[in-house]
């Protein structure tokens, strides 16, 4: 008869070995699942990453490109210098639409008619005579003389250059008749079209053409409301999480400020916003769109986050450091900031430049205090009217115009930039202070 070695049948040791390994095949498979699903997981994140950016860039690369038109003009000095002594005054007043409209009408002598002419010089960006303007008053010696130049072509012609507006449509669905795409050929076809980098991008606040469009006024504002916003809730940030993890009593109070602390990190930003319109605006009367209420309310928002990541850094901390400052004699406050403030800075930095990203993203505080208001003018100070990037988005977004399309991808871009940089800097900050024990 067949039995173990202690006495028990072989058959039920046998059931129990096929049994076992049953179960750990179950086990595995089920190991393999779980793996399964979270690489699915973790590419379909990937794959929605990546079809968000692709849309973004390009819908968005575009826009760093504009087309300019090259116009022979003649700068009369009867139509541009119309009290004839040069003067900035004189020249301010100089009639620049006229010597365009004259540069077209000689490029196209055919055209006759003035509904045509006019047709022919919506082809040019309405901002294209404040340009002429200022190259002259820039070179007065320009007056009298004839010389090629080139400005910008109106948001249409752009579009139609880079293949956003179907030449197909019937021509009651674009915005270029069937005679300005001819308009426009021709020119291109005589070199005369032009695409180049666009700076006024870059060095032009909001418009309402889309060709004069730019992003300085936002980014400067952004600036502005990051340097209040650093100014304050890092200094504040920093000494509240010193206080509660390293000096603070343990008793009911301070649990009350931990979890309102914890509480406020989840509290929806609008909600700040709301703070703000009735606390700096309504009731401290301070002026309404400055990066200095923008700062203040994202100070705010970023306080808790910067307070919870200074915690966590502090906590970081081995015992020992402290246990052996106070044993060689230090206080409290000596061991606090001459050993364990340095070396949880690096975590404190990080969750600082992390809240600061989080605050450059933000709109929706920003709306509730008048942020959202048309603001041409680059603001110059911290209480000067100006509006921010993520803000600057929301209104480009909301045009019409198929050429604020490509600009609000574009200022996307640049955002993202900005947010990609700051986080890279606070991986650098941290493999660059970090100790290891």
């Amino acid at each position: 008869m067949n039995s173990t070695n202690n006495g028990q049948p072989a058959a039920p040791r046998q059931a129990t070995a096929e049994a076992v390994r049953a179960r750990l095949k179950r086990r595995y498979r089920a190991e393999m699942r779980f793996k399964a699903y979270g690489l699915l997981a973790v590419g379909l994140g990937l794959l929605f990453l990546a079809t968000l950016l692709t849309s973004i860039v390009g819908n968005g690369y575009t826009a760093f490109l504009q087309t300019f038109v090259a116009l022979e003009v003649t700068l009369d000095p009867e139509t541009v210098d119309p009290q004839g002594d040069g003067s900035i005054e004189s020249l301010r007043l100089g009639n620049y639409n006229t010597v365009i409209r004259d540069a077209l009408q000689a490029q196209f002598p055919d055209v006759t008619g003035r509904s045509d002419r006019r047709a022919l010089a919506e082809l040019v960006s309405a901002g294209a005579a404040i340009q002429l303007q200022r190259m002259i008053q820039a070179d007065p010696s320009l007056l009298g003389r004839t010389l090629v130049v080139w400005l910008p072509a109106d948001d249409d012609v752009d579009m139609l250059m880079k293949g956003r507006i179907a030449r197909a449509a019937e021509e009651g669905d674009r915005r270029l008749t069937d005679q300005q795409i001819a308009w426009v050929d021709a020119m291109a076809e005589a070199g005369r079209l032009e695409k180049r980098f666009n700076r006024a991008l870059f060095t032009n606040g909001d418009s309402r053409d889309p060709e004069l469009a730019g992003i300085l006024g936002a980014a400067k504002g952004s600036f502005y409301m990051l340097v209040v916003t650093l100014v304050l809730s890092f200094p504040i940030g920093v000494a509240s999480a010193v206080y509660l993890e390293e000096f603070a009593a343990r008793n009911r109070f301070t649990d009350i400020i931990e979890v309102n602390i914890n509480n406020l990190a989840a509290v929806p930003s609008i909600v700040f916003g709301l703070l703000g319109l009735a606390v700096f605006l309504n009731f401290f009367g301070l002026p309404r769109s400055a990066p200095l209420v923008g700062g203040l309310v994202l100070t705010l928002m970023t306080l808790p986050t910067i307070i919870i990541s200074s915690r966590a850094a502090l906590k970081s901390v081995p015992p020992s450091i402290r246990e052996a400052a106070l044993g060689m004699g230090a206080s409290k406050v000596q061991t606090t900031f001459h050993h364990v403030v340095p070396l949880a800075m690096p975590g404190m930095l990080t969750g600082t430049i992390i809240g600061m990203a989080q605050a450059l993203g933000e709109t929706a505080p920003l709306l509730m205090i008048g942020m959202i208001a048309f603001i041409v003018d680059v603001p110059q100070g911290f209480f000067d009217p100006s509006t921010a990037l993520p803000v600057q988005i929301f209104l480009w977004a909301d045009s019409p115009e198929r050429a604020f399309v490509e600009r609000t991808s574009a200022a996307i871009i640049v955002l993202l930039g900005f947010l990609l940089v700051m986080n890279l800097v606070a991986v650098l900050l941290r493999r660059h202070f970090e100790r290891r024990w």
